[in-house]
């Protein structure tokens, strides 16, 4: 890295940023040994009971007043496997370890910076999404940037279920972010790339009663609960050709009656339904797909009910200036950054829920060329030398660029 001295502050900035990159090379090998136990013990959302035992204990030996469990006494389930780590700040002794809402610490400093880690893995292919490698990051991030700005507070927060219910979306929900200046997290992958959004979705599911009957008797006709799915299927369709590239839908049958001479009296549509907008997505497309399930059921004679079976992921809204400063940090440390458009979106996180809370970026960085996430060949680079040896040069643009973007807001 190259350095240009132009005052007192910059040359302080400076010697921060060379701080937390010693930190890191100093702590390289013992992220290195937690990325592989976890890569070596995948487990599943909800189930990440290793990983925080791993985590908690490294982030212990660094010095973090670690929390586990952040379920709040089973109001956010799938919280139990979260934790977050603090270090730092001022009037420390004020942190409430009984509650995760109130930020104890927290709302008496004058600045705070989150690092966000995930840890999940992928049925039948271990860590082909490279949580291992995202934990690894955000752990050293957060060790780097908390020994050059010990006056700040500074928190680990390990995010479960990514790739299910999306662990941060409860979080959000429970406020934990929102005390923050800014939040880090990279993601690995087969490219370097920054900016681009994602889709907010929200799955519903689509429950249609009817009245069994004897599909050939004279006396009961029943009420068919699949002819009302099948009407609707059709109607959400004509809704998906209407709307085009503003919505993503796809819906499939997971009940359509029991035997063919037997009038279903239950049936049910799962869809996933996605916009480039959460407002878009519900205030116009899932209003639009309700409507068609009531219009559905009233033309058949059905009932309907209709319940969301996951929860709301927003869209992601890069900070455009914390991208800026992310996306010189990677070029310094050798990795040239692709600048996706800003309305490009092929997925969605639940990353996109913190955004909307506090300045946000996810970065892409590589490790392997030409890669795809969730396959076996990621899940290989996930836990190999050079994954490892990448992931440690991500946690140094994490730290850097939280010392940058701190100064920039600070003056």
């Amino acid at each position: 890295m190259s350095y240009i001295v132009d005052n007192k502050k910059e040359a302080e900035r400076i010697q921060r940023e060379k701080i937390a990159v010693r930190t890191i090379d100093r702590i390289a090998e013992g992220l290195i040994d937690v990325s592989k136990r976890l890569h070596a013990h995948p487990e599943l959302g909800g189930e990440e009971h290793y990983a925080v035992t791993a985590v908690s204990a490294y982030l212990d030996e660094q010095g973090f007043t670690v929390r586990e469990d952040l379920s709040e006494n089973g109001r956010y389930p799938i919280l139990k496997t979260a934790l977050r780590a603090d270090k730092g700040g001022r009037d420390q002794g004020q942190y409430d370890s009984n509650s995760i809402s109130s930020q104890g610490w927290l709302l008496n400093s004058t600045y705070k910076m989150a690092f966000l880690g995930e840890y999940d893995a992928l049925p039948g292919l271990g860590h082909g999404c490279g949580h291992n490698l995202i934990a690894m990051m955000s752990i050293g991030a957060a060790v780097g940037f908390s020994e050059a700005m010990p006056e700040v507070v500074t928190t680990f927060f390990g995010c479960p279920a990514e790739e299910t219910v999306g662990g941060k979306v409860f979080m959000s929900e429970a406020g934990l972010f929102k005390p923050y200046d800014a939040a880090l997290i990279i993601h690995p992958g087969g490219c370097n790339e920054l900016g681009g959004t994602s889709l907010a979705t929200h799955p519903l599911e689509v429950r249609f009663t009817g009245r069994s009957a004897h599909v050939a008797s004279l006396v009961d006709r029943g009420i068919n609960a699949l002819d009302a799915a099948v009407v609707f299927y059709r109607k959400v369709m004509d809704i998906k050709n209407e709307l085009g590239s503003a919505a993503v839908i796809g819906a499939i049958f997971t009940e359509a009656g029991q035997a063919p001479n037997v009038i279903p009296d239950k049936a049910t549509v799962r869809l996933t339904v996605r916009s480039h907008t959460v407002d878009h997505l519900e205030e116009v497309v899932l209003p639009r797909i309700r409507n068609a399930a009531d219009e559905a059921a009233a033309e058949i004679g059905a009932t309907v009910e209709t319940e969301h079976y996951e929860p709301l992921f927003k869209e992601m809204k890069e900070d455009l200036t914390l991208r800026s400063i992310v996306g010189e940090t990677m070029k310094e440390f050798g990795f040239e950054p692709r600048l996706l458009p800003e309305d490009e979106a092929d997925g969605s996180t639940d990353v996109g829920n913190v955004s909307h809370d506090i300045p946000t970026v996810q970065p892409t960085l590589n490790i392997g060329d030409g890669l795809e996430i969730h396959t076996p060949a990621f899940a290989a680079a996930a836990g190999s030398d050079e994954g490892y040896r990448r992931a440690v040069i991500g946690a140094k643009i994490m730290a850097v660029a939280a010392i940058r973007y701190y100064y920039e807001i600070r003056g």
